[in-house]
């Protein structure tokens, strides 16, 4: 603390007996200058002028630094949450069009061949074999039947599993008494309102932030929540601001971003994540560079069920065909490439 913070307290507590302001607090200061010392004629009106604009613009310009320098990182940390949100955004889109892909595979000519060649055959097959082909169909739908049965039970099954769990809000989290979260992918925001009659300031307030624990609520009072998170979340990434000037808003970045929260806080009650409605983006509402990144995610995706190399196997198939072509005097039968 330097010797002039060190009288931080006490200008505070005549600050806030101020109904004025500043410019009440500057009316007793200079009063008490011109009754108690002698300011004002000591060294001359001007000195004493000058004395008070030359600290007034000392202090001015760290005050503008300060201020400067509080909105680039109110600016870095916009972009850095913009950034995050477009990559969820970018991810929850090629996964959802990953998972509307077809996995019907066109039969090659040649399989279509063997399979019209295996029907003939049974064709001809005699009587015994149809008898026995029938014995094995009826078993398959017997199977078959006895599978569906399986597969109604695991539903069931499944279902109890999640009975009693809440159905999630709009944004996949939970709207409770006191608090509401929602939740992508990659971040969960949460909003805590306060029934105060004042405006809530940043010192009124309590928010800690740990890797898997939680703690908000007013100064002074019991916290509103105050308890371990679902999973870990990155501690440097979380910011908050004051909403209205009656709620918190907390942004938190998850360590883990391939996974639902079924709460926010242990004692929270679950929610059925099963339920959960992941934002349905599309490609023309993504910038053109997280367009081309979901794209190529997208290919790759559709080579791999297909069993065919990906966009930079591919890339270096070619080049090594090329630079093949270029020397055909060199052998690469058998060569493998990584």
């Amino acid at each position: 603390m330097s010797d002039l913070e060190k009288y931080d307290a006490v200008l505070l507590s005549l600050a806030q007996q101020m109904d004025g302001g500043v410019a009440q607090l500057f009316e007793v200061l200079f009063n008490f200058l011109s009754r108690k010392t002698d300011f004002y004629t000591g060294g001359g009106a001007e000195a004493a002028e000058k004395m008070v604009m030359t600290a007034f613009k000392k202090y001015q310009a760290s005050a503008l630094e300060k201020s400067e320098q509080e909105r680039k990182r109110k600016e870095a940390e916009e972009r850095r949450l913009a950034e995050r949100r477009a990559a969820a955004k970018a991810k929850e889109a090629a996964e959802l069009a990953a998972n509307g892909e077809p996995k019907i595979r066109e039969l090659t000519d040649e399989e279509v061949a063997a399979f019209e060649a295996k029907q003939k055959g049974e064709k001809n097959d005699d009587s015994h074999k149809a008898n026995g082909a029938q014995a094995a169909e009826d078993g398959t739908q017997a199977s078959g039947s006895a599978a569906e049965k399986k597969d109604d039970e695991s539903e069931d099954e499944e279902d109890e599993k999640n009975k009693g769990k809440l159905k999630p809000n709009a944004g996949n989290g939970s709207d409770l008494p006191n608090y509401s979260w929602t939740q992508t992918l990659s971040e969960v925001e949460l909003r805590v309102p306060f029934a105060v009659t004042f405006p809530l300031k940043a010192k009124d307030v309590v928010v800690d932030v740990a890797k898997k624990h939680l703690k908000i609520g007013l100064k002074g009072h019991p916290p509103v929540i105050d308890g371990e998170m679902f999973n870990n979340v990155k501690v440097g990434d979380a910011s908050w601001v004051i909403e209205d000037k009656k709620a918190i808003v907390l942004t938190l970045e998850k360590a883990n971003t391939m996974e639902w929260w079924n709460r926010l806080v242990t004692t929270d009650p679950e929610i059925n994540t099963q339920k959960v409605q992941p934002e349905n983006s599309k490609l023309s509402d993504l910038d053109g560079e997280t367009r081309s990144m979901v794209e190529k995610m997208m290919y790759d995706q559709r080579q791999k069920e297909l069993g065919l190399p990906s966009s930079e196997e591919k890339k270096k198939q070619d080049i090594l065909k090329k630079f093949m072509e270029q020397h055909p005097e060199m052998d690469f039968t058998g060569a493998k490439f990584s």
